[in-house]
Formats: structure tokens, C-alpha cells, sequence
């Protein structure tokens, strides 16, 4: 009979976040897998648990995987837990669990902390949320990867690096403008816990003066949210596209979109619709 794999949620920082269950199957199941062994050497050894760990990360996956499921057919339990938090949340595991999953392989989540639940719960955004996982590297998959997630009608959670978080920002105001809240959270759970709010603007220039000396250490979660409808003009309800003319140029649209605290790519949108519509009634 195969064995059980156990998704393991641990602490994202402080180390009593974990739960009685989570602790006891850690203690009992035949081998954990980790993201990095050493990492979790010290939550294990917080609590003193002795079981055998081995390597599981982007890098080796696939033959480390195949290792694991090979115990699992022999019938031993394995549990999966990354560096912090919950598996899979953008963390490697989704393709053991599938190969695991065609192979019959009983699957038991066991929930607990998450660096993306703790900071929606401390943003007071409300439902729809997205998790869009981490913000690309370089800086036109950027732009166009927040102009992609503009379209979403709800709130948005992502992550980024200490090195990139101003960049991100930057970025992030270009196309949402302060059409949109910001919660930033860093160091979440641990002792320099830190937590801004405001627009994408405010919370922008707080973070360049606070780190004018040294780069912070952590990785971010934002919860972005979501779009707010922007303010009619004089006698013309909600329908900023009554403003745009065949004649407006994308330096007065970008004009527009701050005025009206609209992303500039819906505004960008809406005028290329307006511009078909034109050309049909020319037609």
C-alpha cells in the first residue's frame, strides 16, 4: 500500500506559528522533503525532531521527485515543506504532487502560516483577491505583466526582492496610478515586522527616504487593491472616454489618467475602442 505525502505549512518567521498537527506528523512520517535542508534544520531542531530530511528544490525536482515517489509506492509517508510558509504558494511541489496524484498517492494538505494570507489580513482589503505570485525580473516583462493584471477587477497580492521593490513600485504607479491602495509587508511574524500603507505613490517615496542608506532585508508581500471608479466629470456620470477625441495624443492621455486616477492602460483601451468607433462611423 503506498504512502501518504503530506503538504506541510511551516512558519514564514516566528517559529510558534505551526501547528500541534503540523509538529506531530513532522515527527512522524518517514522522510521530509525541503527546500533547503540547513534552512529547516532549525525549525526541526526547535522542536526536536529527529527525522531524516533530504533536499527538494527547483534545481533538482525532477529527480528528486522520482526519488520520493519511489517511497511512496514502497508505502513510507513523506511530508513537503518549503523554506516558510505554505507549499506551492510560489514554491516548488506542484509537480510532485501531480506525478503523485496520477500514481494514486494519498495527498494531505496541512494548512498553517502564509506570507499571503497574514498580509490580507493586515491590508482589510476584501474579496476578490488574486495571487499573482512574484513580479518578473527584468523591466519590460515588468510593465507589461502590471498592464496584464490591471484588467483584474479585485485586489492583488504579490511578492518581490528587496533590490527590485523600488523598481516595482515605480512600475506599479505608472499603470495603476492612485487608482489603487497599497498595503507593503516585510519581515512578517518576526521582530522588525514592518507594515506601510497608503497609495502606490505615498508608500513609494516613504520607502526612498527609510532605506536612502541600506537596502532592507526580507522579501515583500503587496496586496494591491482594487481599482477604485474614478470620479465622474460634470454632468457626465462615470464615462471618462467622453473626454478622449480622435485628435488626443498619448501624452495628454497619460494627463488624463491622473486626472481622472484611472490606469493609463484602461484609459489607452478605451480610446482604442473610441478610435474604432470612429473609423466605423467614417465607414
Amino acid at each position: 500500500m503506498a504512502g501518504t505525502l503530506y503538504l506541510i505549512a511551516t512558519p514564514i518567521g516566528n517559529l510558534e506559528d505551526i501547528s500541534f498537527r503540523a509538529v506531530r506528523l513532522l515527527g512522524e512520517v518517514d522522510v521530509i522533503a525541503c527546500e533547503d535542508t540547513r534552512h529547516s534544520r532549525t525549525l526541526l531542531d526547535h522542536y526536536h525532531i529527529r527525522r531524516p530530511t533530504v533536499s527538494y528544490h527547483r534545481l533538482n525536482e525532477a529527480e528528486r521527485g522520482g526519488e520520493l515517489l519511489d517511497r511512496l509506492a514502497a508505502g513510507e509517508n513523506v511530508a513537503l515543506i518549503s523554506d516558510a510558509g505554505t507549499p506551492l504558494v510560489s514554491d516548488p511541489g506542484a509537480r510532485l504532487i501531480t506525478r503523485a496524484a496520477a500514481a494514486g498517492v494519498n495527498i494531505v494538505p496541512v494548512p498553517g502560516a502564509s506570507a499571503a494570507l497574514a498580509a490580507l489580513m493586515a491590508s482589510g482589503v476584501e474579496e476578490p483577491v488574486l495571487l499573482a505570485g512574484f513580479v518578473p525580473a527584468r523591466t519590460g516583462e515588468r510593465q507589461r505583466w502590471f498592464e496584464a493584471w490591471a484588467r483584474h477587477p479585485g485586489a492583488l497580492v504579490v511578492f518581490e526582492t528587496p533590490h527590485r521593490i523600488l523598481a516595482s513600485l515605480e512600475a506599479m504607479e505608472a499603470v495603476f496610478g492612485n487608482s489603487r491602495s497599497l498595503t507593503l509587508c516585510r519581515e512578517l511574524t518576526k521582530l522588525h515586522e514592518q507594515v506601510v500603507r497608503g497609495s502606490i505613490a505615498a508608500v513609494r517615496a516613504q520607502l526612498q527616504v527609510q532605506w536612502t542608506e541600506a537596502a532592507p532585508r526580507g522579501e515583500f508581500t503587496l496586496v494591491v487593491g482594487p481599482p477604485q471608479a474614478p470620479p465622474p466629470a460634470p454632468g457626465e456620470g462615470h464615462a471618462p472616454e467622453l473626454t478622449l477625441t480622435a485628435a488626443t495624443t498619448k501624452e495628454e492621455l497619460k494627463r488624463l489618467a491622473r486626472q481622472l486616477h484611472v490606469p493609463r492602460s484602461e484609459l489607452y483601451r478605451r480610446w482604442q475602442q473610441l478610435q474604432g468607433k470612429l473609423e466605423t462611423d467614417r465607414g
